[in-house]
């Protein structure tokens, strides 16, 4: 079960997300959240990181970033990999060459589909992010996403599952959906924005409690010979 932690801000919850399990850390960039940051402190996170010997993979979180935005970004922090959670068309992704992923929120089975017939990559995993709807948001609103619909693309695809999750409800959606992996971000908070080293913990311990499918590779860390540049 491969977990990311989201919404990082310092160094010491980059830290203690590790240190609890995590093997992907989310950075947001996308102002108007509680969580942003900015490129100079996500560089120095993700430096700080690799100079201790994490190879714990990284993951710029964008809401409607162009492109030449985004691949700048991520040069720029060392990231390994970018999430595109607005309005972006699938041009996108093909604009940064297998260094982005895209997170949707359906509405229905229906709009599931095409959305995952428009958007779903082959390689690497994952091949979505699945969150909640809430219209006016992109993310982050703590509400739990339709597991019914997330169990139908994750039978056929590396589904990362978001949405509400929590360190009490984890471990009951791994046991409905059966995703890749899970993502979290206000579910292991003391306060917005601010990391609990104890909740992650818990979160990490609860995700990974169940019997898996066989694992997928994870995304590649940064430097290691994948491609990803």
């Amino acid at each position: 079960m491969h977990i990311k932690i989201c919404g990082i801000r310092t160094l010491d919850d980059a830290l203690a997300a590790v240190a609890a399990g995590a093997d992907m850390l989310g950075f947001n960039f996308y102002p108007p959240s509680p969580r942003a940051v900015d490129v100079p402190t996500c560089a120095a996170i993700v430096d700080a990181l690799r100079s201790r010997g994490h190879a714990v993979t990284c993951v710029g979180v964008f809401v409607n970033a162009p492109p030449e935005t985004v691949r700048a970004t991520l040069d720029a922090c060392g990231l390994d990999a970018a999430q595109l959670s607005g309005d972006e068309p699938p041009s996108d992704l093909t604009a940064l060459a297998g260094r982005a992923f895209k997170a949707i929120r359906p509405r229905d089975a229906a709009e599931a589909e095409a959305l995952a017939a428009r958007y779903a990559r082959a390689a690497p995993p994952p091949a979505l992010l699945l969150d909640a709807r809430v219209p006016g948001l992109y993310g982050g609103s703590g509400r739990p996403a339709d597991w019914g619909l997330a169990r139908r693309l994750a039978a056929r695809l590396p589904l990362l599952l978001a949405g509400g999750l929590t360190p009490e409800n984890v471990a009951a959606a791994v046991r409905a959906v059966r995703p890749w992996g899970v993502d979290v971000a206000s579910g292991v908070e003391s306060a917005p924005g601010v990391k609990s080293p104890p909740r992650m913990a818990a979160f990490c311990r609860a995700a990974r409690s169940l019997p898996s499918t066989p694992p997928l590779a994870p995304l590649p860390a940064r430097g290691e010979g994948t491609g990803v540049e």
